[in-house]
C-alpha cells in the first residue's frame, strides 16, 4: 500500500490529532502565567510534578505497563526527566513569572527546532542545508524584533529571557538525548520515572531560589493544576506516545512553529497580553525560520 492509499484509509480525525496535539502543548505557557500568579515558580511545579508522578505510578500498575529492564535505561529515562520536566518547564515556568509573556516565552523555546538541526546537527555528522541556515538567521533576527520592540530589558525581565534560554537548552538536550536512549520508553512507567526525577531536582531548586513554599489556593489555581496535569501532563503526552506509535511524529514536529502565536493568541484573549507591530513582525519572522528547519 502506498503512502497516499495510506493516509486516505485512516478515519478523517486522525488528521486532526496532530494540530490538536500542538493546541494542547501551546496552551501550557498560557496556563503557567495563570498558576505562578499563586505560587512560586519551583514550588508551583514541585507539586505538579509529585501529582502526576503519582498517578502515572496508578495508571502504569493498573495497565500492566512494562519497566526498565536495568538500571541503567532507567537511568537514562532519569537523565531525560531532570532536562525535559526540571530545566526546561523550570526556565519557563520562571521566566513567565518574572513577567515574560506567554507568547514571547514560547517564541524564544520554540526555536529549539533550529538549534537542533543546525547547532547541533554538525556535531552528530548531519548535514546543514541552506534553507536550515537562512531558517536559523531568520530565527534569531526575528526574535531579536520582538525583544527589542516589546521589553524594557531592566534586570528583572533581562533574568526572565535568561530563564528562557535555560529551558531552551534544557528541551534541546533532553530530545536529542531522548532519541539516542529512551526511544522505547513506555510513557506510563518512563513518566514515573521522568517525573519523580524532576520532583527531587525541583524541590533542590525550591531551596537554592529561596522559595517560601506557600501556594494561595483558589479557583484558578485549580483550573491550572487541572489542565496543566490531566490535559497536559497525562493528556497530551498519552496523544503523542498515540502519534508515534502511528507514524505521524514528523507531522507535530513540523507543525511546531504554530505554538508562539497560538500562545500569544491565547495571551492576548486570556491576560490582555498584546504585542506591537514591529514585535508581531518579528514573530512572524521567526515562525517562518522555524518553518523552514522543521518542514519535512
Amino acid at each position: 500500500m502506498t503512502a497516499a492509499q495510506t493516509a486516505a484509509a485512516r478515519p478523517l480525525w486522525h488528521f486532526f490529532m496532530p494540530p490538536l496535539f500542538v493546541l494542547l502543548w501551546a496552551s501550557g505557557f498560557v496556563v503557567t502565567k495563570l498558576g505562578v500568579a499563586f505560587a512560586e515558580p519551583f514550588t508551583f511545579l514541585l507539586y505538579r510534578f509529585v501529582i502526576v508522578a503519582v498517578l502515572l505510578a496508578t495508571i502504569a500498575l493498573a495497565t500492566g505497563a512494562p519497566w526498565p529492564r536495568t538500571w541503567r535505561f532507567a537511568g537514562h529515562i532519569a537523565v531525560v526527566g531532570l532536562f525535559l520536566q526540571a530545566m526546561y518547564l523550570g526556565g519557563v515556568y520562571t521566566a513567565i513569572a518574572r513577567g515574560i509573556p506567554a507568547g514571547i516565552s514560547a517564541l524564544i523555546v520554540g526555536v529549539q527546532p533550529i538549534i537542533t538541526a543546525v547547532v547541533v546537527g554538525p556535531l552528530l555528522g548531519e548535514r546543514v542545508r541552506a534553507r536550515q541556515w537562512l531558517g536559523l538567521v531568520l530565527g534569531f533576527l526575528g526574535i531579536g524584533l520582538v525583544l527589542w520592540n516589546k521589553l524594557s530589558l531592566d534586570i528583572g525581565q533581562l533574568e526572565g529571557v535568561a530563564w528562557n534560554v535555560v529551558g531552551l537548552v534544557g528541551i534541546t538536550v533532553a530530545t536529542l538525548y531522548q532519541k539516542k536512549y529512551c526511544s522505547q520508553m513506555d510513557w506510563r512507567s518512563g513518566g514515573v520515572i521522568q517525573y519523580g526525577a524532576a520532583a527531587v531536582a525541583t524541590y533542590v531548586m525550591t531551596l537554592i531560589m529561596g522559595e517560601t513554599g506557600a501556594i494561595h489556593w483558589s479557583r484558578d489555581i485549580v483550573i491550572a493544576y487541572a489542565w496543566l496535569i490531566f490535559v497536559l501532563s497525562i493528556g497530551a503526552v498519552s496523544l503523542l506516545g498515540w502519534l508515534i506509535r502511528r507514524g505521524e511524529a514528523s507531522r507535530v514536529v513540523s507543525m511546531f512553529y504554530l505554538v508562539p502565536p497560538t500562545a500569544a493568541l491565547g495571551s492576548w484573549l486570556l491576560f490582555d497580553e498584546t504585542l506591537g507591530p514591529l514585535a508581531l513582525v518579528g514573530m512572524a519572522v521567526t515562525v517562518f525560520g522555524v518553518a523552514l528547519v522543521a518542514r519535512r
